[in-house]
């Protein structure tokens, strides 16, 4: 069970990746091609050609951690998107890790997808209902 923060952002390639690559070719992929910060503490997601591994690559203050992931059966579904990198939420990681279809599923209309806890200890609710 991977558990990530509320302010963590995640962030996956749409594009194939060379699975040969390790922590380095990967962290330049996230310097170069997204233009983001690896030691941001934002989890980079990256797929092989075949959609049947996956990568994340993580940054835990003293280290980078790289968790991959291959299925025995099937493919993880392909995002859509025009830019190298697409932003997911955490429910969404969630569904795709489980190999659930995130375009045929939605939330109900009414539910919060993140809530977060203010200074006071009171709930605020941050996200739109939908």
């Amino acid at each position: 069970m991977l558990s990530l923060s509320s302010s963590v952002r995640i962030f996956a390639a749409r594009e194939r990746v060379d699975f040969r690559k390790g922590i380095d070719g990967l962290h330049a992929i996230v310097r170069d091609q997204f233009r983001e910060d690896a030691l941001s503490g934002n989890v980079f997601l990256f797929f092989n050609a075949r959609r049947d591994r996956v990568k994340l690559l993580i940054w835990d203050r003293n280290g980078f951690w790289l968790l991959a992931k291959r299925l025995e059966r099937g493919t993880f579904q392909r995002l859509d998107g025009t830019s190298a990198k697409l932003e997911i939420d955490r429910a969404r990681l969630a569904m795709l890790l489980d190999g659930i279809d995130t375009k045929s599923s939605s939330f109900y209309r009414y539910s919060v997808r993140d809530v977060r806890m203010n200074a006071r200890g009171d709930d605020a609710r941050v996200g739109a209902s939908r």
